[in-house]
C-alpha cells in the first residue's frame, strides 16, 4: 500500500482512537499525546502493515494500546512527582474536554447522567477498555483480543464484569428511568 493511501486510510480512524485513548488516559492532554505516538508509530511500521483481520482500526488500537501500557508501566518504575506549592485558585486550569466525536454512537456525554459517567470512571481501565472497544466502537471479540492481547475467553469475562459492574452501580438510575422494578 502506498504512503497516501496508508495516511488517508489511517487518518479515518483518528476520532476513534482519541476517543480511546481519552478513555484509557482520562486527560485531553495525554489522549492527544498518546494519540499523536500511535499515528508515528504507525507510520514507522507502515511498510509492514496487511490488510487482514480486523484492519487498520484494529492494528491502530493495538498499537494504541501498547503505547498507553508501556507508558503506565514506565511511569510505575519512575520517580512521583510532587504537586508545586501554589495556591490552587492562582491559576488557571483549562478542563478536559470530552472526546469530540462521542455522537458516532448517540453517545452524547452532556445527556447522560452523571452517575452513569462516574461508574464507568470508576471501572478498571482493563474491563472500561473492552467495554467501550465493544460497545461504543462495535469492534468483534476477536478484535479486541488482539488489540488487547489477551485470549478471547479473558475479554468475554473482562466484558461480562464490567457490565455487571455497570449495573450493579445504576441500579439506582435504572429504576428512576423504568428499566427495572
Amino acid at each position: 500500500m502506498e504512503r497516501p493511501e496508508f495516511e488517508a486510510k489511517a487518518m479515518e480512524h483518528m476520532d476513534a482512537l482519541y476517543r480511546m485513548a481519552f478513555h484509557l488516559s482520562r486527560r485531553a492532554e495525554d489522549a492527544a499525546d498518546l494519540v499523536q505516538d500511535t499515528y508515528l508509530k504507525a507510520l514507522r511500521s507502515s511498510a509492514r502493515f496487511e490488510e487482514r483481520g480486523g484492519g487498520m482500526k484494529s492494528w491502530l488500537m493495538t498499537i494504541l494500546h501498547h503505547t498507553f501500557y508501556t507508558r503506565v508501566k514506565r511511569a510505575a518504575r519512575g520517580p512521583a512527582l510532587v504537586e508545586e506549592f501554589y495556591d490552587a485558585d492562582d491559576r488557571e486550569r483549562i478542563p478536559d474536554e470530552p472526546p469530540p466525536a462521542w455522537d458516532l454512537k448517540s453517545f452524547d456525554p452532556d445527556h447522560i447522567d452523571e452517575r452513569l459517567k462516574h461508574a464507568l470512571e470508576e471501572l478498571s481501565d482493563e474491563h472500561r477498555e473492552v467495554l467501550l472497544l465493544w460497545g461504543v466502537e462495535g469492534l468483534k471479540y476477536r478484535e479486541i483480543a488482539e488489540i488487547t492481547g489477551v485470549p478471547i475467553g479473558t475479554v468475554m469475562s473482562r466484558l461480562h464484569r464490567a457490565r455487571k459492574t455497570l449495573a450493579d452501580s445504576l441500579e439506582e438510575l435504572a429504576s428512576e428511568m423504568g428499566l427495572r422494578e
